[in-house]
């Protein structure tokens, strides 16, 4: 089952910054529309002080692509701001994309300053996908980057995306869903990501509905009548020890177990939460209810998972809101669109940005990137960015080079590495190639390339720093170019 387009209900070409506008204009005044230009998206620094990233968002951007229009409404209301002819108008009302776009593949870790996205498309079609791009790309990578981060600290219990009341808007809730799921959550609380991108959807009652029962145990009675196949339990609305898991097992041995069913959780969303886990887990265990399962949530990140494990806390799962689906602790993913290239007669004439600050510096030219896996561990080794026109051989020893220092460097020898590319071909000359995968197996390649990388890349204090490397080519063109002050 693919997933559901949903960009195509709405038109979001508008959603850029205005000056995208004000320079296509500018270019296509001067005649300039036509040129063929290169375009890189990363980033430069790992969110939350981290090892790296996980790279989300593709399968939306492809379909805002591919959906992407001039409305007369549009038309209309850009005409009313006087910054346009019609002549400007006409060429919009017949925009299409044209161009050429490689990708790294949803789910892949990746690490800063190499190119997740290449564009390769006349100047102004290039120009006007920028803000939707990174608004696509940042927002899913970072969450599903966050969600990677809770998981790994739930040490193989079940992490559920609960946090769509308190994410950024509609589409932060829906989108940030698929996003989660991707970087390793169970399923969702948000049933429009249920529906669209067949995530499992996971709930049962708030505390509202245990209070809208004269008493605690009639609620939980209640629920199991509707639900005795899947019946979890909200126990902390009064008193958790004293009363509700007390109500708990009581509604367990008087109704559930007669019927042959049993009592499938509880679930504690306020309190000591290690404690009360513990306690609970006897009291359930002492009732015969030693195969109910124990949820909580309540305002939980990973660090707090963690915290509360290492105190012993008995948990089976956990619901986890408005620290993940907003990335609360570094909620903003610096990705960027960079100018790499333009040709000129025919020829790739590379392009620099310049900066007092060196992490601003890019690197020049029309590049791709590839991942090197040592064969003996069959684990990475670092990325590598190259001119497209190189050709790497695993066959012949490989020595890679530091971004800027050229005393950085490390030799691999043949046979001993396999180069594997990063990126992909997604649109040809204005036609999508990619596949459209599943969310599942999206999550399933994920997992699969992040076996590739030493856990120590994953440490959320002091991660090691996972290289990504020039080929002495490129150091030396970009060195040249920064020694002459090229811009």
């Amino acid at each position: 089952m693919k997933n559901v387009n949903v960009s195509s209900e709405r038109n979001i070409t508008l959603i850029m910054d205005f000056y995208e506008l004000t320079m296509s204009y500018n270019y296509f005044k001067l005649g300039k529309q036509d040129q063929i230009v290169y375009f890189d998206m990363f980033y430069r620094k790992n969110p939350d002080n981290g090892g790296m990233v996980i790279f989300a968002g593709l399968q939306q951007l492809i379909e805002s692509i591919k959906d992407m229009r001039f409305t007369e409404g549009d038309i209309q209301y850009l005409r009313e701001l006087n910054k346009f002819d019609e002549e400007f108008f006409t060429y919009l009302r017949n925009f299409k994309f044209t161009g050429t776009i490689y990708s790294v593949a949803e789910g892949t870790p990746v690490f800063p300053y190499e190119p997740l996205i290449t564009v390769k498309a006349k100047l102004i079609e290039a120009q006007l996908l920028e803000t939707f791009l990174l608004v696509t790309v940042n927002h899913q990578s970072l969450i599903a980057t966050k969600t990677h981060r809770v998981c790994q600290e739930a040490k193989g219990r079940p992490v559920m995306e609960f946090g769509a009341r308190r994410a950024q808007g509609y589409d932060g809730a829906h989108y940030g869903a698929r996003a989660a799921y991707i970087g390793g959550a169970s399923g969702t609380a948000t049933v429009s990501a249920g529906k669209d991108f067949h995530i499992p959807v996971l709930g049962t009652m708030a505390h509202s509905f245990v209070q809208s029962f004269d008493s605690e145990y009639e609620a939980f009675e209640a629920y199991a009548k509707i639900y005795p196949d899947n019946c979890v339990l909200l126990v902390d609305t009064y008193d958790t020890l004293k009363s509700g898991v007390p109500n708990a097992i009581k509604v367990a041995q008087d109704f559930l177990i007669p019927m042959g069913k049993r009592l499938s959780g509880i679930r504690l969303d306020s309190g000591d939460i290690a404690y009360l886990t513990k306690k609970a887990r006897m009291m359930l265990d002492v009732a015969g209810l030693t195969d109910c399962k124990i949820t909580v949530s309540n305002s939980l990140d990973e660090y707090l998972i963690r915290s509360i494990l290492e105190q012993g806390a008995k948990i089976d799962s956990f619901g986890v809101g408005e620290n993940m689906i907003v990335s609360k602790s570094a909620p903003v993913f610096g990705g960027v669109y960079k100018l790499a290239a333009v040709e000129k007669d025919g020829e790739i004439i590379p392009k620099i940005k310049i900066s007092e600050n060196t992490e601003k510096i890019t690197n020049p030219g029309y590049k791709k990137v590839y991942r090197l896996i040592e064969k003996e561990t069959y684990k990475a080794i670092a990325d590598i960015i190259a001119f497209h026109d190189e050709v790497l051989d695993e066959n012949q020893d490989l020595t890679i080079y530091h971004q800027s220092d050229i005393w950085k460097n490390k030799t691999l020898y043949a046979g001993t590495y396999e180069i594997q590319p990063l990126q992909h071909l997604v649109f040809d000359q204005g036609q999508c190639v990619y596949p459209e995968y599943t969310l599942d197996e999206i999550r399933e390649y994920s997992s699969k390339q992040k076996s590739l990388i030493w856990d120590e890349v994953f440490r959320l204090e002091y991660p090691h720093i996972y290289y990504v490397d020039l080929t002495k080519k490129l150091l030396d063109y970009k060195l040249d170019m920064l020694a002459k002050g090229k811009k």
